[in-house]
C-alpha cells in the first residue's frame, strides 16, 4: 500500500496532451464560488484502514436520503472558496493549512455538439478530479495546465464536479519539503470547459527557423477520427496563405519564407495568426524573433543583448496570496518596466498564463523556470518524471510565445552524479520539444578562495546560458567586499548573474551598515552594480527580487513577519530607495 501511495502521489496520470491556446477557444468559465471540505485526515478519500474509498468518498456528493440514513458530510453553499484562489488568504484559519480540501461546483452542460475537455489552468499540488461522482483522473505539480476529456460523461442538467486538493509537502514532490515561497493551496488557476469540434486542432508550434529571420517553420496536429485533412496557415498582414496534408496521425511540418518585423522589446511587434481546417478554426498573435548564444554572447535577433532584468514571484500586488488575474500581470510587470527592464526571472516555477502573454505585449523578454529547487529526490526515478512532465507541460502551453527565450531546469541545487545526471536528461528533453530556445539553470557560486569566485558547477556542460546566484554583501560579507571579489568561468558560455540583493523593510532607514535598513539595501546594490560591471564575461542580470513576497523561512518579527523582504518594492507597491539606484543603472547600461 504504501509503494501504491507513493506512486499515485508522484507519477502524473492525466493521461492527455493539452489543447495549444486556451485564450482562443471556445470556454465556459467554472469559477466563482465552490462549496469546500475541509479534510486534514483524508477521510473522503481513505476509510478508517487507508484504503481509497470506492463509492462512499466524499466525491459522491451523496445527500440522505430518509431520515434514517447517515451520512457524515455535507456540501454547503454557505461554506465556500473563490475560485481561483489560494484557500491560505481567503480564511485565516487555513492561513497555515497543508492537507486536503474538496471542491464542489454544480454546472449545466453547454448545449453544443461536439466534444468538450476540463481544462485546469492550476491546482497546488495533488489533485484528483471526480465529474458527477466518477473519478475521471489525477494530476501532480502546482504551477502547469492539465485536462481530461469529458465529452460522454456530460449531463444536460445537473453536473457537479468534485476536486480532492492537497498542497501536502512530500519528500519526493517537486519542489520539495523545503522552498523560500509560500505554499498556498488550491484551485488557484481558472477552471474552464473547452467546446471543440470532432476534429479539432489540438496543438501547434510556429516559429522562426533556429537562426533564420525569413523562415517560418513548424507544425500543427489534429485530434479526431478526421485526422487526414487540408490545414490553411494565414498570416494576413504578412500576405502569408499556406496549406500543408495532415497525414493519418493527424500531423503536418510546414515551412514557408517570410520576412517579418522581428519581436524584440523595443519594438514588441505581434501578428495575428490563424489556422483552419474543414472543421475547425484557431487564431492568436504572435511574435516572431531569434535567440542564440555565442561562446560570449546572447544573440537577440542576430545582435548581442545585455539582459537587464528582475526576478519576479507569483504573488499578488496589494493583496497579497497567488496572482492569477491579468491586472495582476501587468502591474507586476508594468513595474519591470518602470524599472528599466528588458526581463525578467519567472522564478521558481512556470507563472499563470497572462504573465508571459502580457510579457509578449510589453516586450519582456522571459526566463521560465519549473520548480526543481535546492534539495530533491534526484535519485528517485518517480521524482524525474514529475519533473519532466512540468517541464513538458510549461513548455507545451507555452512554447508560441516570443517573450520566452530561457526555458531553466532547476535552481540552487546540490552538485552530486544523480543530480547531473537528472538535470542533463532535463536539458535533451527540453531540446527535444523546442530547439529554438535557450537552456539556462541558476547554480550557487561554485567556489571560492575567499575573494576569488569561480563558476564550475558541472551542470554548465548542459546548459546554454549559465546562471549564477550570489549574495554578497548580505549573506557573504558586507557590501564593501563586492569591491574586492574577482569572478572567473570554467566553462565558456555567456553568464547571468540570476541573483543577488538583500533584504530591507520599507519605511526603516539608518545608515548603511544598519541591517534590514533601506540604506543598507541601497548599499549592497551600490556596491554589486560596481563588482558586475567587471564581470567581463556577465550578459545579464536578474536581482532578487521586484516584489516582497510571503515565505515561511523568514519570521523575523516586526521585520519579516513571514514576508522576504528582498524586494525593491513592498508588497503595497511603495517602492525602495534600490529600486532607484537599480533603474539609474538600467537606464545608462
Amino acid at each position: 500500500m504504501k509503494l501504491l501511495k507513493i506512486f499515485f502521489l508522484l507519477f502524473p496520470l492525466s493521461g492527455f496532451g493539452l489543447i495549444t491556446n486556451i485564450p482562443g477557444r471556445e470556454v465556459t468559465e467554472l469559477c466563482g464560488r465552490w462549496q469546500i471540505i475541509v479534510d486534514p485526515y483524508d477521510n473522503g478519500y481513505y476509510d478508517y484502514q487507508m484504503r481509497p474509498h470506492t463509492k462512499e468518498g466524499y466525491f459522491a456528493n451523496r445527500m440522505p436520503q430518509d431520515k434514517t440514513e447517515r451520512i457524515e458530510y455535507r456540501f454547503s453553499p454557505d461554506h465556500t472558496l473563490e475560485v481561483p484562489g489560494d484557500w491560505n488568504t481567503q480564511m485565516e484559519k487555513l492561513f497555515y493549512y497543508e492537507g486536503t480540501i474538496w471542491y464542489k461546483k454544480d454546472f449545466d452542460a453547454p448545449s453544443e455538439k461536439g466534444r468538450f475537455f476540463l481544462y485546469f489552468e492550476g491546482v497546488n499540488y495533488l489533485c484528483d478530479v471526480y465529474l458527477n461522482g466518477e473519478w475521471i483522473g489525477r494530476h501532480v505539480g502546482g504551477f502547469t495546465p492539465f485536462q481530461f476529456e469529458v465529452t460522454d460523461r456530460l449531463r444536460d442538467k445537473g453536473n457537479f464536479l468534485v476536486l480532492r486538493v492537497n498542497n501536502t509537502r512530500i519528500p519526493e514532490g517537486v519542489p520539495g519539503l523545503n522552498t523560500d515561497w509560500w505554499n498556498y493551496g488550491g484551485i488557484t488557476r481558472r477552471v474552464l470547459l473547452v467546446h471543440v469540434p470532432e476534429t479539432f486542432i489540438e496543438e501547434y508550434f510556429i516559429q522562426l527557423a533556429k537562426d533564420s529571420f525569413y523562415k517560418i517553420q513548424g507544425w500543427v496536429r489534429l485530434n479526431g477520427p478526421e485526422k487526414k485533412q487540408t490545414v490553411r496557415i494565414e498570416i494576413p498582414e504578412l500576405k502569408i496563405f499556406q496549406a500543408v496534408c495532415t497525414d493519418n496521425e493527424g500531423t503536418a511540418h510546414f515551412s514557408f519564407s517570410a520576412k517579418p518585423r522581428l519581436w524584440s522589446p523595443e519594438n514588441p511587434k505581434l501578428y495575428r495568426v490563424i489556422l483552419r481546417t474543414q472543421t475547425d478554426r484557431v487564431e492568436e498573435k504572435i511574435g516572431f524573433r531569434t535567440i542564440s548564444a555565442t561562446e560570449d554572447e546572447i544573440l537577440l535577433n542576430g545582435k548581442p543583448i545585455f539582459l537587464k532584468g528582475i526576478c519576479i514571484h507569483e504573488e499578488a500586488p496589494f493583496r497579497g496570496g497567488r496572482a492569477s488575474r491579468p491586472e495582476e500581470a501587468r502591474i507586476l510587470l508594468g513595474w519591470a518596466k518602470e524599472l528599466g527592464c528588458n526581463f525578467v526571472r519567472l522564478a521558481h516555477y512556470p507563472h499563470n498564463e497572462w504573465m508571459v502573454r502580457v510579457a509578449d505585449e510589453m516586450g519582456l523578454l522571459v526566463w521560465s523556470e519549473i520548480p526543481v529547487y535546492w534539495t530533491i529526490h534526484f535519485e528517485n526515478p518517480h521524482t524525474y518524471a514529475n519533473a519532466e512532465n512540468q517541464l513538458v507541460e510549461n513548455i507545451t502551453r507555452d512554447k508560441n510565445r516570443a517573450s520566452i527565450i530561457l526555458w531553466s531546469l532547476a535552481n540552487e541545487t546540490p552538485v552530486t552524479p544523480e543530480r547531473n545526471q537528472f538535470l542533463k536528461r532535463l536539458a535533451e528533453k527540453a531540446r527535444s520539444l523546442d530547439p529554438t530556445r535557450l537552456i539556462t539553470a541558476a547554480s550557487d557560486k561554485s567556489s571560492s578562495d575567499g575573494l576569488t569566485y569561480l563558476i564550475s558547477d558541472p551542470i554548465c556542460e548542459f546548459l546554454d546560458v549559465i546562471g549564477v546566484n550570489e549574495y554578497i554583501g548580505w549573506y557573504d560579507g558586507l557590501p564593501e567586499k563586492c569591491d574586492r571579489v574577482s569572478w572567473k568561468r570554467a566553462y565558456r558560455k555567456p553568464v547571468i548573474v540570476s541573483e543577488f540583493g538583500g533584504g530591507a523593510l520599507y519605511g526603516v532607514h539608518g545608515d548603511s551598515l544598519t541591517r534590514w535598513s533601506e540604506e543598507f539595501q541601497e548599499n549592497v546594490y551600490r556596491h554589486q552594480i560596481a563588482m558586475l560591471e567587471r564581470m567581463e564575461f556577465l550578459r545579464g542580470v536578474t536581482p532578487w527580487i521586484l516584489m516582497d513576497f510571503r515565505s515561511p523561512r523568514r519570521p523575523l518579527y516586526g521585520i519579516q513577519d513571514g514576508w522576504n523582504r528582498k524586494g525593491v518594492i513592498s508588497n503595497f507597491g511603495e517602492k525602495k530607495k534600490a529600486f532607484f539606484v537599480l533603474q539609474e543603472w538600467y537606464r545608462h547600461r
